[in-house]
């Protein structure tokens, strides 16, 4: 079925606290913006939390990550996929979004000419997209997601990351979800499972100061 109206509701900010104490350092990291497409957003109410939240939060990420030497991977659907192509989403999400405008990026995080767009077929960010040789190019073990949804793709992809060996961040602020309800079993999973759930200022602050303490070159 297509995807319904979502109505506005406030980013859990408490959630069960992850079993692992990685810490994000940009010279291992990589900074993951998961369907961040118009088609995805267009159903989220603007102007209000969470997607205004996910807007200034993963806006100020992609600042930082900028600043500090952080590589930045898109992934987005194609749009206009065959019933072959769609296989078992169609039963789920019907025949998903068109070939049109709807399939890009949003404006607010536009990709730059450097940065890498994936394109991807199923919930998670690692199948068929080619995402595992682009980190293992870059020599990349820690990944950062940010994007929607939190319960589906970026679970999958926090999963599939984790089990890659891959020390996962799942930024609480600057995902969002369907409802409050599958925003926190999100979180809940991802700090119990596979990830450190953390905020958007506590990744600013670690990738900074680890910046900071990088030997400087002559």
């Amino acid at each position: 079925m297509p995807i319904s109206q979502i109505h506005p509701y406030q980013v859990p900010d408490t959630f069960p606290k992850s079993c692992v104490n990685w810490s994000a350092d940009p010279s291992r990291s990589v900074l993951l913006l998961h369907d961040l497409q118009r088609y995805f957003l267009a159903p989220f109410a603007a102007d209000c939390s969470p997607i205004s939240d996910l807007t200034f939060n993963v806006t100020r990420l992609l600042r930082c990550a900028s600043l500090v030497g952080v590589p930045i991977i898109y992934t987005a659907q194609p749009g206009g996929m065959s019933r072959a192509q769609r296989g078992l989403l169609a039963d789920f999400w019907g025949d998903g979004m068109g070939a049109g405008s709807e399939r890009e990026i949003a404006a607010a995080f536009a990709p730059r000419q450097e940065d890498i767009v994936l394109t991807k077929w199923r919930y998670s960010a690692f199948h068929d997209t080619g995402l595992d040789q682009a980190l293992a190019r870059m020599s990349r073990d820690q990944l950062i997601i940010t994007g929607v949804y939190a319960n589906t793709g970026c679970l999958a992809t926090a999963v599939d990351s984790f089990s890659r060996d891959l020390e996962t961040f799942f930024v609480h602020d600057a995902v969002a979800d369907f409802t409050v309800a599958d925003h926190r079993q999100a979180l809940h999973y991802a700090a119990t499972r596979c990830a450190r759930v953390c905020g958007t200022a506590q990744i600013e602050v670690e990738l900074q100061r680890h910046a900071l303490a990088r030997p400087a070159t002559s």
